[in-house]
């Protein structure tokens, strides 16, 4: 049986502007080049160059807009809380270049080969065949990031076989993988950290007493040294506490992620980092800008909307090219839809850049990580009349660089917490004391979270255990019993 009524929904449609606008807020500077380029591309509406104030759509236009216009006027738009008024007092500058163009063009960034490019490339030069080559690309490809092949070499023989139709055994792609495990950074190809270890120990002088029982302590005894439990390995080897903690210092000369190290000369990524805003501090105080060094002006092609009129006033020939007509007018508001939102997003940009100028005003003037406020999206939300998820796309991936240093826009905000005098401190100040606390201890006997909670709690600071574990796994610090070393 059919039961039929009627229901009301109250529902916020979003424009195509809207959405357009939303994506191009969470593109970073480092990634808007080429996404212009690409509207660029798929758009002939659309092209490069400053907008002319004519008014080259003409009326006739308007009158095809007209039926548009009445289906997106409940529509929401950004414009009704994009207001000038709510801007700080900073000068605000958005032109492609400045005073100081020598300076953009230092803005740093990191380019080069890529970790994965820099392998086959090595591995080239040791293949002795076309088939090896083949294998050892593939079996690079399956690499992560950090270095270490992840997959094992029997599911490797299948996925060949079946996508690339090659037949082969594990023994020959480990034969392939020894190769690829001899090349630079040592380490890389590993299939654990075991491996990873004893592939860089093995490249050292093994004539050497430290490195020689380092290796046998990675081979036979690497769970207990993995768990700290040297006095195990100590009794097991009759080794003396020197002799382990020689082993401990070798180890720590190794690399755990041969392919993820910041620092590695082998490893550099295709990837730009560059900073969306550009914040100086000049004789009238600090002065914001975006970073549109490479980003082009838009505007609509002339011709594209000479055609729309000449169809317009003819009639006749508009009926017959209705088609025609429709391509060029979707093409047409493409074009607007995306100098709009370009707009609009460098309006939300340099409005939510501001509010936290603002509201971390004392860091931002002096540099010191001490001043930085508890700061979370809401409170620059509530500042700017945004919405807390548009906040949070313009935060995401987005950097400034300021005259202390390039930093990510996440870096501003941290939750608050209050003192037991009723002092509201930065979560990023207690991440400070644990790791001031954590690089004083005695390695030998290692704080644990609840003797940390007590010096916290004894410094003013009302937090629970659980709290302090947190932050230390938010530091990347590991549990006490992972600390510990022999003096």
């Amino acid at each position: 049986m059919l039961d039929q009524k009627l229901q009301q929904k109250l529902l916020q449609k979003l424009s195509p502007q809207q959405i357009q606008m939303i994506k191009l807020l969470e593109v970073p500077a480092m990634q808007l080049e080429e996404r212009i380029k690409k509207e660029l591309e798929e758009n002939p509406a659309l092209e490069e160059g400053e907008e002319e104030d004519e008014d080259v759509q003409g009326e006739d236009e308007e009158e095809i807009n007209e039926e548009q216009e009445e289906r997106e006027q409940d529509e929401f738009a950004l414009d009704d809380y994009l207001n000038d008024e709510d801007i700080p007092d900073y000068r605000l500058q958005s032109n492609n270049t400045s005073k100081d163009d020598e300076r953009r063009e230092e803005i740093p960034f990191s380019a080069g080969t890529s970790f994965h490019e820099n392998i086959i490339s090595q591995f080239n030069l040791r293949a002795e065949t076309e088939r090896q080559q083949i294998l050892g690309e593939y079996i690079i490809g399956n690499i992560d990031d950090d270095g270490y092949l992840r997959r094992e070499v029997e599911n490797m023989v299948d996925d060949l076989a079946f996508l690339q139709n090659i037949t082969t055994d594990v023994k020959e792609l480990n034969e392939v993988l020894t190769i690829i495990q001899d090349l630079e950074p040592p380490g890389v190809g590993a299939r654990d950290l075991r491996e990873c270890l004893l592939l860089q120990i093995e490249r050292k002088d093994l004539s050497s007493a430290s490195v020689l029982l380092t290796k046998t302590v990675l081979e036979d005894y690497f769970e207990e040294f993995s768990r700290r439990h040297y006095e195990k390995i100590m009794a097991k080897l009759m080794i003396s506490e020197q002799d382990m903690k020689g082993v401990i210092e070798e180890v720590l000369k190794l690399n755990p992620k041969p392919g993820g190290a910041v620092n590695d000369p082998y490893h550099k990524t295709a990837q730009q980092i560059i900073p969306d805003f550009i914040l100086e501090q000049t004789d009238y105080g600090l002065e914001l800008s975006l970073n549109n060094r490479n980003v082009p002006d838009l505007k609509v092609n002339r011709g594209y909307s000479e055609m729309l009129q000449t169809y317009s006033r003819d009639k006749a020939a508009g009926k017959q090219n209705r088609d025609a007509i429709m391509f060029v007018k979707q093409k047409l508001d493409a074009a607007k839809w995306f100098i709009d939102a370009m707009k609009q997003r460098q309006n939300t940009l340099l409005l939510t850049m501001n509010a936290i100028l603002e509201y971390q005003k004392e860091y931002f003037t002096e540099g010191d990580d001490t001043k930085l406020r508890p700061m979370i999206l809401k409170d620059v939300a509530e500042m700017t009349g945004l919405d807390i998820s548009t906040v949070s796309r313009v935060a995401n991936s987005k950097y400034i660089q300021t005259h202390f240093g390039i930093y990510p826009l996440k870096f501003f905000f941290s939750e608050g917490m209050q003192t037991d005098a009723g002092d509201e401190v930065s979560t990023r100040e207690i991440k400070r004391i644990l790791q001031e606390c954590l690089g004083n201890e005695d390695k030998r006997k290692p704080l644990t979270d609840e003797k940390l909670t007590e010096i916290l709690q004894e410094k003013g600071y009302l937090i629970a255990r659980r709290t302090v574990a947190k932050y230390r796994e938010q530091l990347n610090i590991p549990v006490a019993r992972m600390r510990k070393e022999i003096k």
